[in-house]
């Protein structure tokens, strides 16, 4: 059975350091690490994998390349006397996922925009590029189309500073759990049976008194 054009470009972007795309992208990095940190590009470099995350080539969408620094967080070094173990310069990582802070700034270079997706395009030795798609809820294209005027209610303002894209729920833990022991259902009856006994920290001021048994009588 023959293959589409962009079956063969996925396949490519597997090992995107091997072979003639390898080529390609050491010489799109030299170019990158040159440009500022959010750039607006006229097309996807990736076209098949913004296409599956809700692209379209029309008014009303934009993409965005953002540069963030890789590792974890940077410690100033103590002058003083500690062991190198109580230094605490080592092991400081962000809570959010690098992707995630790539689109919190593509948002905020963009305020009147909406963050719709984001992937991977490249990396080296010191930083990470991610493409942004961004959609402009206000616009007329975007609202007359099914498949994404839903970005275009109230309760998606602000979505990926609240964690509602695929980079947020992955790091809020929300994603399939594969079969494994804990689901997200799960997850939220045993945070509300620890709220209702006081035992988590939000729940310490305000929180109704009540027997654990009360939060799943409605279920």
């Amino acid at each position: 059975m023959a293959k589409g054009m962009y079956h063969y470009i996925a396949e490519l972007w597997k090992k995107p350091s091997d072979g003639e795309l390898g080529a390609l992208m050491k010489e799109r990095l030299i170019k990158w690490r040159r440009q500022p940190a959010v750039v607006r590009v006229d097309k996807p470099t990736r076209i098949d994998r913004a296409r599956s995350l809700g692209y379209k080539a029309k008014l009303g969408f934009i993409v965005v390349r953002v540069r963030v620094r890789k590792g974890g967080r940077r410690k100033p070094r103590p002058n003083k006397g500690r062991r190198p173990k109580r230094m605490g310069v080592y092991g400081y990582a962000p809570a959010k996922s690098i992707r995630l802070i790539a689109e919190e700034r593509a948002a905020r270079k963009y305020p009147n925009l909406e963050v719709l997706n984001s992937y991977y395009v490249g990396e080296d030795g010191v930083y990470k590029w991610y493409e942004v798609i961004l959609v402009d809820p206000n616009h007329p294209a975007v609202k007359s189309s099914k498949d994404v005027n839903w970005i275009t209610g109230k309760s998606h303002r602000g979505r990926v500073f609240r964690g509602l894209t695929s980079a947020g729920k992955k790091m809020r833990g929300l994603r399939k759990s594969r079969g494994l022991k804990y689901t997200v259902k799960q997850k939220w009856k045993k945070k509300q049976k620890e709220r209702l006994q006081r035992k988590r920290h939000e729940a310490s001021r305000g929180a109704p008194r009540g027997s654990p048994e009360q939060a799943f009588k409605e279920e």
